[in-house]
């Protein structure tokens, strides 16, 4: 069997191992593949694997031994579901392999806003404490989550986590989501979007991105947030309208973002988010732990063993 990993370097950069891969067939692993070089370095492959490089219809019709397609994500809008279903190509995703590394970075960005942590440490080796006459000093407001309301926008294994922690931390949990179930934490309560956004001291994003909640969070739930309120975003860039949420936070409508997606990624320098106040915006590595990394790599080995004995997993319905 060939084997062809088109883009492996955000998963395994070196610290994690190909070995398992190379065991079932011939395997060529490429840290990136631009879109000229797909047809030419997947040509004779039976399986390609690919996290963002895309496989349109075009490509996929000059690949004419390619029988499995193994997405390297959750996501798989890089790949055109329909074509490859005409074609016999069997697509599979990994659906689980972050939910704990996601949820922690939902509270790493929600704790740097809470405590400032990198800017007094800054303060500190700047010399501003050992020059204080004081001892002890901030220069920023400082927020205990007990008591607060964190708000979930979809309610799925990622979400029920960040949901869970919140209520470690003794935060009260709204969520919204089109399908409820019993949700077994204290202080939890289901509720319509335009509640959540108003009453929510803390809203996480954790809904897929389709039509309806492209740009969801814009000028008009904004504005009915409270102004001490805080977005966090580890789902979909394109969920936040950028210009929207930059006005509020320039403007002071609400008090902060937490962001590790965006609408285009790496982003463009004209992204306003990137000058707007009191956002923190990291480069989409809430799923990147060596931990999760690694149950993605062992789980995308499962699939394809389990698409060479007939009986595929987690394959993608288009």
């Amino acid at each position: 069997m060939n084997i062809c990993v088109l883009d492996g370097y955000t998963l395994n950069p070196g610290d994690l191992s190909w070995s398992e891969l190379s065991q079932i067939g011939e395997t060529a692993v490429y840290d990136r593949t631009p879109e000229e070089l797909i047809v030419e370095r997947a040509l004779y492959a039976e399986v390609v694997l690919t996290n963002k490089t895309p496989l349109s219809r075009a490509t996929l019709e000059q690949l004419p031994h390619l029988k499995y397609i193994g997405v390297l994500a959750t996501g798989f809008d890089v790949v055109d579901i329909r074509a490859a279903k005409e074609r016999g190509i069997v697509v599979s995703n990994i659906p689980t392999y972050g939910t704990e590394s996601v949820a922690q970075m939902v509270f790493a960005l929600l704790l740097e806003h809470c405590h400032h942590i990198q800017r007094h440490s800054d303060a500190v080796m700047e010399g501003q404490w050992g020059r204080n006459p004081d001892w002890c000093f901030w220069n920023y407001p400082l927020v205990e989550l007990a008591g607060k309301t964190m708000g979930i926008v979809g309610l799925g294994r990622i979400g029920l986590q960040t949901a869970r922690i919140a209520s470690a931390f003794g935060m009260r949990i709204l969520a919204f989501d089109a399908y409820h179930r019993d949700i077994d934490l204290p202080d939890f309560q289901w509720c319509d979007l335009n509640e959540l956004m108003k009453l929510s001291d803390v809203v996480s994003l954790h809904c897929p991105l389709t039509q309806e909640t492209e740009g969801i969070i814009n000028s008009e739930y904004l504005s009915i947030m409270k102004r001490s309120a805080i977005i966090i975003n580890t789902s979909r860039g394109k969920l936040v309208n950028n210009k929207d949420l930059a006005k509020a936070l320039n403007a002071g409508v609400i008090a902060g973002a937490g962001l590790d997606v965006l609408a285009v990624e790496p982003p463009e320098d004209t992204n306003p988010l990137l000058q707007a106040k009191n956002c923190i915006i990291t480069p989409h590595i809430a799923w990147a732990t060596k931990e999760a990394r690694s149950r993605l790599l062992d789980l995308a080995v499962d699939n394809i063993k389990a698409f060479v004995v007939a009986n595929p997993k987690n394959v993608v319905l288009s």
